[in-house]
């Protein structure tokens, strides 16, 4: 079995109700192809107590990799950001710039995501957009890192 991972959604739409969540099933399966022990995407409305909650609860079951979708723009909900930045001890700018420079490289809009990335306890935290083709963009930039990640958080040499 592999290792935790949780991805969750941010969405008021799709917490409503009114939307379905098209980004996290796309996050889900591209983990558990990479190995990863995944259940179905928590959604949670935007703002960033909630995502603050919904990161905490992940790292406090377990969770070695929490990928978020949606809430990373300009919009005023969009706090995913803001919550994430409570929640991680340390950031990984570089996840963060290369996700962006990919996203740029095929939409001009990808430079208007705030996304971060970053380290709490023994668990790697990164933000996508909420976009199904961003997240099938980002994932394999996250899982290109993520043992990495993973195996230098237990104490692995570089």
């Amino acid at each position: 079995m592999g290792f935790l991972a949780v991805v969750i959604t941010v969405s008021d739409r799709s917490a409503a109700g009114q939307r379905p969540d098209a980004a996290g099933p796309v996050a889900v399966a591209a983990l558990r192809a990479a190995g990863w022990e995944c259940d179905d995407a928590r959604v949670v409305a935007d703002g960033a107590d909630s995502v603050e909650a919904a990161l905490r609860s992940a790292v406090d079951e377990g969770a070695r990799l929490v990928v978020t979708t949606g809430g990373t723009g300009v919009a005023p909900r969009d706090l995913t950001p803001e919550g994430t930045a409570r929640v991680i001890e340390r950031e990984i700018p570089g996840i963060a710039e290369e996700l962006r420079r990919r996203s740029v490289a095929e939409k001009p809009g990808g430079m208007l995501s705030r996304g971060l990335a970053g380290t709490a306890g023994t668990a790697l935290i990164v933000n996508l957009p909420g976009s199904s083709a961003a997240v099938a963009s980002g994932m394999p930039v996250i899982l290109s890192v993520a043992d990495h990640v993973r195996e230098q958080l237990d104490g692995g040499d570089h």
